[in-house]
This record gives C-alpha cells, sequence and structure tokens, in this order.
C-alpha cells in the first residue's frame, strides 16, 4: 500500500510564499509521475504542476513563472514552491502520484489527503 502525506499548507497574504511537500512511503518500486492539482469551491480540480521521473515538468498557464516543482528521488517527495501568491490560488491542494508498489504489479494512481491553501488579507 502507498501512502502520499502532504504538508505545509496554511494562510498566506497576496504577495506571499508558501511550499507543500508531499512524501510518499509504503511499498514502492518505482515513481513515474507526481503532482500537484487544486481544486477551489465550486471548481473543478485542476493540475497546478507535473515532473516526471526523468525531471520533466509541466505547468499550468496561471502559475507559470510564480510555481516551482521539484523532488527528491531519494526521499521519494515532491515540493511545489508558491512565490507571488493570489488570491486566485486559494484551494486545497492534492498531491497526485502515479506509482508501481512492485515489480511485478501495474502503476496506480494514489492520492494525498489535501491541504488548504489560502491567499487573503
Amino acid at each position: 500500500q502507498v501512502q502520499l502525506v502532504e504538508s505545509g499548507g496554511g494562510l498566506v497574504q497576496p504577495g506571499g510564499s508558501l511550499r507543500l511537500s508531499c512524501a510518499a512511503s509504503g511499498s514502492i518500486f518505482s515513481i513515474y509521475f507526481m503532482g500537484w492539482y487544486r481544486q477551489a469551491p465550486g471548481k473543478q480540480r485542476e493540475l497546478v504542476a507535473g515532473i516526471t521521473s526523468g525531471g520533466s515538468t509541466n505547468y499550468a498557464d496561471s502559475v507559470k513563472g510564480r510555481f516551482t516543482i521539484s523532488r527528491d528521488n531519494a526521499k521519494n517527495t515532491v515540493y511545489l514552491q508558491m512565490n507571488s501568491l493570489k488570491p486566485e490560488d486559494t484551494a486545497v491542494y492534492y498531491c497526485n502520484g502515479i506509482i508501481r508498489g512492485g515489480r511485478s504489479e501495474s502503476p496506480l494512481q494514489y492520492w494525498g489527503q489535501g491541504t488548504q491553501v489560502t491567499v487573503s488579507s
């Protein structure tokens, strides 16, 4: 069983910064992709940023130039550095991973429990 545990959310003023962390634990053979999604009230969940095992990254247009995703493969951890935060960044942020639990297993998608990010003065 694989678990994704997020940390780092909170309340921040517009223009401020936060760093989210997501650690994968459990039976892990390989991690293909890790990313961050967010869901604001009344809106669909959207991909914010993702990073592959090879280090390729992609970002939503709304966060390009402000957010940076990175990963520590040795720790099975992905980070999201969020700078120049705006009120419209307010949402629950979910960690997502496509992970193979064992050599003979197929990759599965896992989700964290979510962490609230609120940008407000």
